[in-house]
């Protein structure tokens, strides 16, 4: 008898070089996002708003220390309790034991045996987005074919060379999918597909005991998009708000974007809620001398100077008279006074001098990595590795 409906796969093992230094010692699935959040907060929130409750992670070896310290056990996600639990794996040890030719997909059939449920749902955390998994679910079984594909219309511009996008007929059938790169592009939207599928367990337990003998990539990612041309796939088109995170530029963006009422209501305050690490820390202050138009703050700051169109982090300090525009700032920064920051991305923990000025542009913002202390200015044209200090 099954007891669980659904069970839930989230991989984060891409790689995209055109983010760092953002992702030098983190995956993209912990990046912060609108203040207080996390990259990883949304497909969980997802996952956790459709009743699965158990999850299967799997992460890069080297990169899941800040994954244990933004979930911690679980708490916030309902995934620390006896029957809701999560699990990460490594994605390097199935590559050894694929080289060593062994059961190389052994630790993931253990889990979907294991998990008794009716039905997979695998997501990764590079497309924010706040969606119904109970609805995709719902069309999947009206449906009734081996896989269902959540896809979404969007400009060219926001996708990346090695997503995947779908051609469909006008009743929604795949027709094909393959890597943007390869596509020929010929219209001003293409349906990209969102990497998250629902199949059925039994299913996808079959498949990928045969797809070990038949040498199929490690990467359950991959194995699903291989799989898409060789079973009866259905399309579910997204409507919601979505960001596609890939490079500096779209991260940027998305960040952005969340300044915008419409668009982060579309997200954040929809019928589902984003939950996240939950810290009790004090209100943040706005001093007397304090100018803030269209930002956003999380707990903890203190400000003092100017901050326009910029999105700011859990214990920032931003001395009287500087300024803060179309930035985003992480945790813990420090802008000291007579500062100047516009179009620029400063990780946890930068310290800025006082009159420093670090100017980028919307389409190459600056980007300061972690724990770095900028003595001199930084403008669109560069600046010399002597300017920064650890």
């Amino acid at each position: 008898m099954r007891t669980n409906k659904i069970c839930a796969i989230l991989g984060n093992i891409q790689r995209y070089n055109a983010l760092l230094p953002l992702t030098n010692e983190r995956p993209l699935a912990t990046l912060p996002f609108a203040c207080k959040y996390r990259l990883i907060d949304f497909p969980l929130s997802s996952i956790v708003n459709a009743n699965i409750n158990t999850v299967y992670m799997i992460f890069n070896e080297g990169e899941t220390q800040s994954v244990f310290d933004h979930i911690g056990g679980g708490k916030e996600w309902n995934l620390d309790g006896v029957h809701n639990r999560f699990f990460i794996h490594l994605y390097q040890d199935f590559l050894k034991l694929k080289a060593h030719n062994q059961s190389y997909y052994r630790p993931l059939i253990d889990y979907l045996e294991k998990s008794k449920s009716e039905y997979t749902v695998y997501m990764s955390s590079k497309m924010i987005c706040n969606i119904d998994l109970r609805a995709v679910l719902k069309i999947h079984q009206q449906q009734n074919n081996e896989m269902t594909i959540v896809y979404k219309k969007v400009e060219s511009e926001k996708i990346c060379q090695t997503d995947a996008v779908l051609s469909l007929t006008d009743n929604g059938q795949i027709t094909e999918v393959r890597p943007y790169m390869e596509h020929l592009q010929t219209a001003e939207q293409e349906n990209l597909c969102m990497d998250i599928y629902i199949v059925q367990t039994d299913w996808l337990i079959r498949e990928l005991k045969e797809g070990q003998h038949e040498g199929m990539p490690a990467d359950i990612q991959d194995f699903l998009r291989k799989k898409i041309h060789t079973v009866k796939s259905s399309s579910y088109e997204h409507t919601g708000y979505l960001s596609n995170i890939f490079d500096i530029h779209s991260y940027y963006n998305a960040s952005l974007d969340m300044l915008n009422q419409q668009k982060f209501s579309s997200l954040l305050y929809s019928n589902q809620k984003i939950y996240t690490k939950l810290k009790n820390e004090v209100p943040t202050y706005y001093s007397e001398s304090s100018e803030v138009n269209n930002s956003q703050f999380a707990t903890g700051c203190i400000v003092e100077g100017k901050v326009q169109g910029s999105s700011i982090s859990r214990g920032t300090v931003i001395d009287k008279g500087t300024e803060v525009i179309d930035s985003i700032v992480m945790p813990s920064a420090k802008i000291c006074t007579g500062a100047k920051i516009k179009n620029a991305i400063l990780d946890k923990e930068v310290v800025v001098d006082p009159g420093v000025q670090i100017i980028g542009t919307k389409d190459n913002p600056i980007v300061i990595e972690k724990y770095q202390h900028v003595t001199n200015d930084m403008l669109a044209n560069g600046v010399a590795v002597s300017d920064l200090e650890r």
